[in-house]
């Protein structure tokens, strides 16, 4: 699991082309419902050990973000080959979190 949130994003068309599993977590370190989610995330990650994470600091203006219509955070987005399966916003129990993570990998 990634432990910080990258503040340098990665350009829209470089996630696309990512090949295999891939969660995109959009958050901010200072944000309440993100902290929450951490342990969860941790919990449900070291059962898919395959799974790229990217930790990507979100706030308005940040392309990443707006390119997939986050609005409230932590919004993870489960990939395939840079293709969206399953997307969850502010998750509450690591086993949707599992549920998600098994689609991808």
């Amino acid at each position: 699991m990634n432990p910080r949130y990258a503040e340098k994003e990665p350009r829209r068309e470089e996630v696309d082309a990512l090949a295999g599993p891939t969660l995109l977590e959009f958050g901010s370190p200072w944000c309440g419902y993100c902290r929450r989610a951490q342990p969860l995330l941790a919990s449900a990650l070291v059962e898919h050990p395959d799974v790229r994470h990217l930790k990507i600091a979100d706030a308005s203006g940040r392309r990443l973000g707006r390119s997939y219509g986050v609005k409230l955070w932590p919004t993870l987005v489960f990939l395939k080959d840079g293709r969206e399966i399953e997307r969850l916003v502010r998750p509450h129990d690591q086993a949707e979190i599992d549920a998600a993570l098994a689609k991808i990998d």
